[in-house]
Parts: C-alpha cells; sequence; structure tokens
C-alpha cells in the first residue's frame, strides 16, 4: 500500500539512482505542464512529506532551482531504464513524464497524480496544508498530537486518515494502529491517549521505513499472512484471538472513510454505524451503514 513509508523508500531509491545527474531532455504528457522544461537541470535529490514526493532540480542561468511535485496515489510509479531499454507498450499510455539522462538513461514517471512544477522557494505552497510527518527532520510530535486532538468526537481511523493532522499514514497504518490501541477504529479520539498513539504511530513508520525486512509488517513477523493483525485478515481471523475479523467497505470519495478490518472481541467501542459523512453538495453530516464481511 502506498504510504508514507513507501514514498520514503521510493525517495531513497530514486536518490541513488538519479542525484547528480543531468538532465538532458522532459517530456511532459499532461496538458498543463507541456510547455515546460527541465533540460540542463541538475538532479539534486528527492524529499517526501507524507505521501507527497518532492524532487528538487539545480537552478538554470534564466531560473531558480525548481520542485517537482507528484503523488502515487494507488497506481503511480517510477521507473528507470538503462540505454536502449523501452517500457512495455501497454504501459507507455499512462506514462505522464519522462526525463532522458545525460548518461543515455530514461526516467519514466507512470500514473503520477497532481503533477506539479513550482520553484523551490515555493514547495509550501503544495505541502505546507500537511501535518508532521515522523520520517521527515523536522517532525513535531508535539503538534501532531495537538492537531489529532483538536476534534475530539472525530473517529480514530478518520482522524489517522486525515494528513493535514500527521502525514504519511495510510489506510493499513490507520486499522493496526486502532488494533494495536486495543478500541473499535470510530472510538472518538478524544476517548484514547493521543501522546501515546502519536509515539506509537511514528516509531513504526520509522521502523517500517528504515529496517531491513520491515516494510509495512505491524507484528513483528514478515511472514505471509502474519505480517498483520487485521488488515487482510477476514479470511483467517484475528491473529490474537483467532476470532472473525470484520470489514466495512469505503464511501466512495470519502478519504475519511476507507476500508476498516476490525476484531469486535479485541476492539471494544463503536461500530460502523459511528462512521461520519458529508451529505451530498456538502450537507450536513450523516450516518452511513453498509457494511460487508466479503474481501475488497
Amino acid at each position: 500500500m502506498p504510504e508514507g513509508d513507501s514514498v520514503w523508500k521510493l525517495a531513497r531509491r530514486l536518490d541513488r539512482q538519479l542525484a547528480g545527474q543531468v538532465v538532458a531532455r522532459s517530456d511532459f504528457r499532461v496538458p498543463r505542464l507541456a510547455t515546460r522544461d527541465l533540460g540542463g537541470r541538475t538532479v539534486l535529490g528527492h524529499d517526501t512529506h507524507g505521501k507527497h514526493l518532492l524532487t528538487r532540480f539545480s537552478a538554470t542561468d534564466s531560473s531558480p532551482a525548481a520542485t517537482l511535485h507528484s503523488h502515487l496515489k494507488m497506481d503511480g510509479s517510477w521507473s528507470t531504464l538503462a540505454p536502449g531499454k523501452r517500457l512495455p507498450g501497454r504501459v507507455q499510455p499512462h506514462v505522464r513524464l519522462v526525463l532522458a539522462l545525460e548518461d543515455r538513461r530514461t526516467v519514466h514517471g507512470i500514473r503520477l497524480h497532481d503533477l506539479d512544477l513550482v520553484a523551490t522557494d515555493r514547495e509550501h505552497d503544495l505541502v505546507g496544508h500537511l501535518g508532521p510527518d515522523p520520517l521527515r527532520a523536522d517532525w513535531d510530535a508535539d503538534e501532531a498530537s495537538r492537531r489529532l486532538g483538536a476534534d475530539p468526537a472525530r473517529p480514530l481511523v478518520s482522524a489517522l486518515l486525515d494528513q493535514r493532522s500527521m502525514a504519511g499514514l495510510g489506510n493499513l497504518w490507520a486499522n493496526e494502529l486502532a488494533f494495536l490501541t486495543g478500541v473499535s477504529p470510530w472510538t472518538p479520539v478524544g476517548d484514547v491517549d493521543v501522546d501515546r498513539l502519536v509515539a506509537r504511530a511514528a516509531g513504526m513508520l520509522r521502523h517500517s521505513a528504515t529496517v531491513d525486512g520491515a516494510y509495512q509488517v505491524t507484528t513483528g513477523s514478515s511472514a505471509k499472512g502474519d505480517d498483520h493483525w487485521v488488515v487482510g485478515r477476514q479470511r483467517q481471523g484475528c491473529r490474537r484471538c483467532g476470532g472473525p475479523v470484520s470489514t466495512v467497505e469505503e464511501i466512495p470519495g470519502d478519504a475519511a472513510n476507507r476500508w476498516t478490518w476490525w476484531c469486535a472481541a479485541c476492539q471494544p467501542g463503536p461500530g460502523p454505524d459511528a462512521r461520519v459523512r458529508r451529505g451530498a453538495g456538502g450537507g450536513p453530516p450523516r450516518r452511513s451503514t453498509r457494511s460487508s464481511r466479503g474481501r475488497p
């Protein structure tokens, strides 16, 4: 699942492949950036803020240093090819950016979302709305706790998924953190120890990103089918008690209400009827009760 740790690991891989390389020419395949050119710039490196990737390029004689912003969402990827190599034909229609390097390698951005190119000193315009990120040097745990606890009635998973509160946590982490906290995913966030929750979330995200073999393992065991407590275990059952794992499907278009997994025995508290979403046209919140034990 592409979450903050996924993008951080991607940034480190791209740094190893591209940092210090000079772009010979660029080809943006999105209308808004079609006339922009990165030719002659050096790739300085990559940074992340939550799920957002920032690729930084050197200045030119006529333009300041630039930053390319991209988001993977669920299907984006980057591919660096050796000289003479080509992407499969079925992938070509989904290429949104091509960078031809002076060393004759090519870099392809595939199914990238929210592409933008700004002066590096304007990065804040693109990611300034995001909350603190445990994988950044400017991580601020107190600020993350303050933001998460600002609306104490908000369901726990919805608060964790809000990138404005704490950046980098996606659906996997929100569900597994609710399990490890020992409460229903829809428990009001004000009913849990938010400082402890933030510390646990930050530690797990860092461990996943930086420790070999620990990527998105929440149980301590990387064995297939044994790496999560509840996520994806609706067939196997809860890893702790062996009881059934229930699921409720996402509300389309509502980032606060994604697919949710939980063990009712290990996670007491409100059920999915406590989910709150905005009504059509931005009207008042309404409840959603549609649920399933099926596989998403």
